[in-house]
């Protein structure tokens, strides 16, 4: 019988990085949040979230806030 994996899957770390991302009043300096690069490319992927690179560092943020 196979074992469930007790660690958390990327969906599961995708939706708290879209709350964390809500609670922060929609976007966050990408260098500040404990996200892997492969929840925030899933969310890239999904079109839910943009990187921009604002002269002053690169920000995440919700597409539906900008």
């Amino acid at each position: 019988m196979p074992r469930k994996s007790t660690y958390p899957t990327t969906a599961d770390q995708s939706h708290q990085c879209l709350q964390y991302l809500r609670r922060c009043g929609g976007s966050a300096r990408l260098c500040s949040i404990k996200f892997s690069l492969g929840v925030i490319q899933t969310l890239v992927n999904r079109k839910l979230v943009k990187v921009t690179n604002t002269g002053a560092g690169f920000f995440i943020e919700l597409e539906d806030a900008g």
